[in-house]
């Protein structure tokens, strides 16, 4: 019998996988970026497709099988897609894009799940320039997370203290993110 793993987690994104099915690439706290089948998930009325929906965050069962992990449950805990702007949105996939460039299979690192709840949850309610500094401070953490950035970090959060930060340091943020990401050697 194969255990099961219940964690909460964000939907970063969704790709088609078979007739009904789509693989579904979660960030959880305790397993990290992990790629689940979904099986189901693409008929009309599945009973997954709420919850598992990008950007949500959910309730999420999980079983570890020999050909990868396989989502048996979720329940929808917050719509954060539908919380965010048009403009928030699309900073937030590019920002989940970037993350899956970074990270290639699998990462258990918590840290990465945390800088992107906290940038998703800072995201509702700010202007387009602070929104624009969220995403260079996002992008600059998780290079820093990840060890292709060993600059100094910018003021933790995203209150005032940061964005001033981030609009006083815009061109070195992005010759700093620029960097990491030729670092990284995507």
């Amino acid at each position: 019998m194969r255990h099961k793993y219940t964690t909460p987690g964000i939907v970063l994104a969704r790709s088609p996988l078979s007739e009904a099915g789509m693989l579904v690439t979660l960030l959880t706290p305790e397993l990290g970026l992990i790629r689940a089948r979904a099986e189901g998930l693409r008929k009309s009325g599945a009973k997954l497709a709420h919850a598992l929906q990008t950007l949500n965050e959910s309730e999420l069962m999980l079983v570890r099988g020999k050909e990868g992990w396989r989502l048996t449950g979720a329940v929808l805990a917050q719509d954060r897609f539908g919380m965010l702007s048009r403009s928030a949105r699309i900073r937030s996939a590019r920002v989940a894009s970037l993350l899956l460039r970074l990270v290639r299979g699998e990462a258990s690192d918590p840290q990465l799940h945390q800088l992107f709840m906290e940038f998703v949850c800072a995201l509702p309610g700010l202007s387009p320039e602070d929104e624009d500094s969220a995403e260079s401070l996002i992008a600059l953490r998780l290079l820093s997370a990840l060890g292709v950035d060993a600059g100094s970090e910018p003021p933790e959060g995203y209150g005032v203290d940061a964005f001033s930060y981030a609009l006083e340091n815009r061109k070195d943020l992005i010759v700093r993110i620029n960097r990491g990401i030729l670092a990284s050697g995507l």
